[in-house]
């Protein structure tokens, strides 16, 4: 009911970067008001969301039913559309994604519930922290939904047991397989890093809004023994006649999905490393420098072909728009290090760039033996806002707050607007116009907030302008009771 697919639920989700005729998923400042439209509007799906939108309306939903639920992300979670435990990523000679190949994705991050009660239909060692995922990824027995997986489950890779464990499973811990593309249709794997999938795996503490690190509750340490162990458990679950029968037909032998037969063997680690290097911090507005940094672990000189490309991307990790494509030709001596420099100035990425703000570069190292590497990196530029508040902070009476701002562009802004909201600090939401700003000028605004509920508070604020993506920040107001 969360999502709108299937029903009349409550969010309708939207990816394309198209936001006409409602919000933009990066807009939405928490969870009541989106209900609150949906109700308003007799059951008429809200207008838009993404994942983190999906899991903030079903936790507030589950709360409200009394069940214990917080949200989690997953960084670099896999999507993965074919079952069969990988991601399998198609790129031609510069390193560039093929759409039209690529079914499965790899997202920058992903966010879903978990909620706390027991399973009776699965036994007592499965009770605990169950996965929910209201996102409309993929369909389940007909149905836009997900879950709920067991954690202890998809730990121990006991993917056959109710519900979508396979795909929650794929989403922490699939294989990371890239393929390239030749002309002729011939397809060849690629060295590249397998073990980037399930990252950092978050959810809020209690009581604080410091990070837990819950990675352990969903898979052993990333390529022990016992990862690897319960990896192989999973994809022999997968192909037993019980879990067969319970799941969708997965396509063992096509151009696209390739099933895990023709990839336990590990591919051949090539004779050089490589990793891009940021040289200064990536900063929305100015240009990016970085560095590819090749080593050559053999005792003999050898020549590298290496093809740079980089995009800007969605946080899906889907292309949008091709900002650099350049080629070098390296000649490594025995163990030399050699470092060739990237630069995308902000003129090459501003047109393109989306409000998920982030830009993939890949490299694609040709080593004269027929030896290949694929080396990726993604960037986030950063912003900057800075919230005080002016004093201190008592129910019923008025304090300051002040924000400082910087243009982040080498240009001149206009028609910025700061938007305010905190749920016990503010009725409703504070809209305040910010004075044009010349290139990398900062401006201090100052706002009055009369708090009418104690404890720890959030006030957000979102400055908003045509010219770049939203700058958002928030600060933690411990509100007194009034004498």
């Amino acid at each position: 009911m969360v999502n709108s697919n299937n029903d009349r639920g409550v969010v309708q989700g939207q990816w394309q970067g198209k936001y006409g005729g409602g919000t933009n998923p990066l807009n939405w400042r928490g969870s009541v008001a989106i209900l609150q439209k949906w109700f308003k509007g007799r059951y008429k799906p809200v207008k838009y969301g993404q994942c983190w939108v999906f899991a903030g309306v079903m936790c507030t939903v589950l709360r409200c039913l009394g069940i214990a639920t917080r949200v989690v992300s997953n960084f670099n979670s896999a999507h993965d559309t074919d079952g069969n435990l990988s991601v399998d990523k198609y790129v031609d000679s510069y390193g560039r994604t093929l759409e039209d190949l690529t079914e499965d994705s790899m997202w920058n991050f992903h966010v879903w519930n978990e909620s706390w009660f027991a399973r009776q239909d699965l036994g007592p060692s499965y009770d605990g922290w169950q996965v929910l995922d209201a996102t409309p990824q993929e369909e389940s027995e007909g149905m836009f939904r997900c879950g709920p997986a067991s954690v202890t489950a998809i730990r121990e890779g006991d993917v056959h047991l109710a519900h979508d464990g396979p795909f929650v499973f794929a989403e922490v811990n699939a294989d990371y397989i890239t393929w390239l593309w030749h002309e002729d249709k011939r397809r060849e794997r690629v060295y590249s890093d397998t073990k980037k999938i399930g990252r950092c795996i978050s959810t809020k503490a209690v009581g604080s809004d410091s990070r837990v690190d819950i990675t352990g509750l969903y898979k052993y340490p990333e390529g022990s023994r016992k990862e690897r162990q319960v990896y192989s458990k999973a994809v022999k679950k997968l192909l037993s006649v019980e879990a067969w029968g319970r799941r969708r037909r997965i396509r063992r032998a096509s151009v696209r999905g390739v099933w895990r037969d023709d990839l336990l063997e590990p591919v051949t680690k090539p004779s050089i490393t490589g990793k891009f290097k940021v040289l200064e911090p990536p900063v929305l507005g100015q240009d990016l420098k970085l560095a590819l940094c090749l080593t050559n672990l053999t005792a003999r000189a050898q020549r590298v072909r290496v093809n740079v490309s980089g995009a800007t991307i969605l946080y899906t990790r889907k292309p949008v728009a091709e900002i650099l494509r350049e080629s070098h030709t390296v000649k490594l001596g025995p163990l030399e290090e050699k470092k060739i420099p990237v630069t995308i100035s902000y003129s090459q990425y501003k047109g393109d760039l989306t409000e998920d703000k982030k830009i993939l570069l890949a490299a694609m190292c040709l080593v004269s033996k027929g030896e290949k590497l694929l080396v990726e990196k993604d960037i986030t530029l950063e912003d900057f806002i800075t919230i005080k508040v002016l004093g201190p902070a008592v129910v019923g009476v008025t304090v300051t707050v002040e924000v400082l701002v910087i243009n982040p562009l080498s240009e001149s802004v206009k028609d910025c607007v700061l938007m305010v909201e905190g749920s016990g600090l503010l009725q409703g939401q504070l809209s305040i116009e910010v004075p044009s700003l010349q290139p990398q000028e900062k401006a201090l605004i100052q706002f009055n907030i009369t708090p009418s509920k104690s404890g720890p508070r959030q006030l957000q604020v979102d400055l908003v302008s045509s010219q770049f993506p939203d700058i958002k920040g928030f600060v933690i107001i411990h509100v007194a009771t009034a004498k």
